[in-house]
């Protein structure tokens, strides 16, 4: 199976929700779209959204994910980055992409592993969304399904930091993967970009983690 996406420059047109779509079949299209890494996917009981999405933001997935990796290095964390890794359960009939995943406090459990399954491995301790241009389908609940313990969202305007607990999301003031980061810090980082070249950005961050 071989699918081809075009991005259009409406934001309304950058999602296709597809019915119907039987769990290989969606299996079967994500691993054809491996090669299309701009593309994100959600499935929920037999509902496929593919999303495209916008430079900004890919421009601000990647500086949240330069920001998560600095702070493990200043702060002598390991880690295990896997980007927009497919995460997902054929007994939930449910998965998605998150825009940046990591392993931070169970990366020992994954360490050295070529291939992850979820059905026995740990979920990633953190996830980054971009919700720039929302999801049509509820990704927060199928966080929630797979066990992901903390995500991060970024809405364009404001970024807020949620913990799963039970299974639901609250909203919390601070990381779990870095008790000294609270949501006004990273807001305060993000809020640089405007002032700031990337470099220069992240260098900021480094600094400000040493002296924790």
């Amino acid at each position: 199976m071989t699918v081809t996406l075009t991005k259009s420059s409406d934001r309304t047109s950058n999602q296709i929700l597809l019915p119907s779509i039987r769990w290989e079949t969606y299996r079967a299209i994500a691993c054809d779209l491996e090669s299309q890494p701009n593309k994100r996917l959600t499935y929920d009981q037999g509902l496929l959204e593919i999303r495209m999405p916008s430079e900004l933001h890919e421009s601000y997935k990647k500086l949240l994910g330069r920001i998560v990796e600095v702070l493990t290095e200043s702060l002598d964390l390991e880690i295990c980055s896997l980007g927009s890794m497919t995460c997902d359960r054929e007994d939930l009939a449910r998965g998605l992409e998150p825009d940046q995943c990591y392993y931070i406090q169970n990366e020992a459990q994954v360490w050295g592993k070529d291939q992850i399954d979820l059905q026995i491995d740990p979920p990633p301790d953190l996830a980054i969304e971009i919700d720039i241009t929302s999801s049509s389908l509820n990704r927060f609940a199928i966080y929630a399904q797979l066990g992901v313990p903390e995500v991060w969202r970024y809405d364009g305007q404001a970024i807020t930091i949620h913990h799963l607990v039970g299974d639901r999301y609250i909203l919390g003031d601070r990381s779990l993967a870095f008790p000294v980061l609270k949501t006004s810090d990273i807001q305060s980082f993000l809020e640089l970009k405007n002032t700031l070249k990337e470099n220069a950005l992240i260098s900021h961050v480094r600094e400000w983690a040493t002296k924790r």
